[in-house]
């Protein structure tokens, strides 16, 4: 998956940008560890019971830019992408929806 202006989840109708206010150290305060390449990456948990090593993942790359992102949920190895609207997982599209929020809330993302 390459890196896109604006981007969203399998089955979402959302789409997300990077604010204008998004700066490496809101990256780091909010997550987002530096990879090899350079770029910011964020893996956190969507699951329902905390601290279960069972679930999905959601993961939020943003480039060395910061100018392009990607994202995705997959499974909880991470080789898999998976559509959390498809089985009406409302407990998991409320956890990515809070994420999202949190993130608006923060100044990283914008809705596109």
């Amino acid at each position: 998956m390459a890196f896109q202006e604006t981007a969203t989840i399998l089955g979402a109708n959302t789409k997300y940008k990077l604010a204008s206010t998004a700066k490496k150290y809101t990256l780091r305060d909010n997550g987002f560890t530096e990879t090899s390449s350079g770029n910011f990456q964020l893996i956190r948990p969507l699951e329902a019971t905390p601290h279960s090593k069972e679930g999905f993942k959601l993961k939020i790359t943003v480039d060395k830019n910061i100018q392009k992102l990607k994202m995705s949920v997959t499974t909880s190895n991470g080789l898999k992408a998976v559509d959390i609207f498809k089985n009406k997982n409302e407990a998991l599209q409320e956890q990515f929806y809070f994420l999202m929020d949190s993130f608006i809330d923060r100044g990283l993302l914008e809705k596109a």
